[in-house]
């Protein structure tokens, strides 16, 4: 089995695409392979870096003449909840959450399917078969968990999480929820639980991946203060709200 090292990883540059996030853009993405006995070594190395995990992938943006993607992560500790966000506590008080393994199951996809042909109509992941789903959520070489939130103790599932464990944190790597229940913002109280999953572990960080000012779909990333952004050799460094319209 291939055993990577830092220094031994071989880092690869894709071709330009379209950018998802910025109309007009291309993008580039710098990744590599997540495998062997020190892949959770390396995972952590290469977050700490600004990489994201997809799968047995991780990838930076690599953009030319383009930094708009910023990694950032909250730094849960000195987190304290909006008025908004209170509102939204309150709102889902009554949804139970249970941490699983990886291991998929149809009533996690059907929910998995309502959500993209909701929100992402017309998009790749629309087209994703059972096996692609599987694929997605199990196809890891870190330790990762699922998180399952459910209305009430045996309710419907009505929201789920794809997280990876690390050293110092919790990475939010892909969330999906219910749609017709957008008045509770099951999407923001994923975030909230995972700040408070991470106080009470005596951890330090919920990981959000990218950051995109100027991009409608990832901006919203700002509100959650105090946020770290990732600068390259500055390593994280703390955001200034008034700099992002938070």
């Amino acid at each position: 089995m291939t055993d990577h090292t830092p220094e031994t990883t071989q880092l690869f540059l894709t071709a330009s695409m379209p950018c998802p996030y910025l109309p007009g853009r291309q993008e580039r993405k710098l990744f590599t392979h997540l495998t062997g006995r020190r892949a959770a070594n390396l995972h952590h190395l290469l977050s700490e870096n600004g990489f994201r995990r997809s799968q047995n992938l991780i990838y930076r943006p690599a953009c030319e003449g383009c930094c708009a993607c910023q990694s950032v992560r909250i730094v849960a500790g000195d987190f304290e909840p909006s008025r908004r966000f209170r509102r939204v506590l309150k709102a889902n008080s009554d949804l139970s959450v249970t941490v699983r393994p990886t291991q998929v199951t149809s009533e996690q996809y059907e929910l998995f399917r309502r959500y993209v042909e909701s929100r992402h109509a017309g998009g790749g992941m629309t087209q994703m078969s059972f096996l692609d789903y599987e694929y997605m959520v199990e196809d890891t070489p870190v330790q990762s968990v699922l998180v399952e939130y459910r209305r009430g103790e045996d309710g419907p599932l009505v929201a789920v999480a794809l997280t990876d464990v690390m050293q110092d944190g919790l990475s939010m790597v892909y969330s999906f929820y219910e749609p017709t229940l957008s008045h509770l913002s099951l999407g923001t109280f994923l975030i909230l639980d995972h700040i408070s999953q991470v106080k009470q572990a005596g951890l330090r960080y919920v990981y959000l991946g990218y950051w995109v000012k100027d991009s409608p779909k990832m901006a919203y990333k700002a509100q959650y203060q105090p946020l770290e952004v990732q600068r390259g050799p500055l390593g994280w460094v703390r955001l200034d709200p008034a700099s992002c319209g938070a």
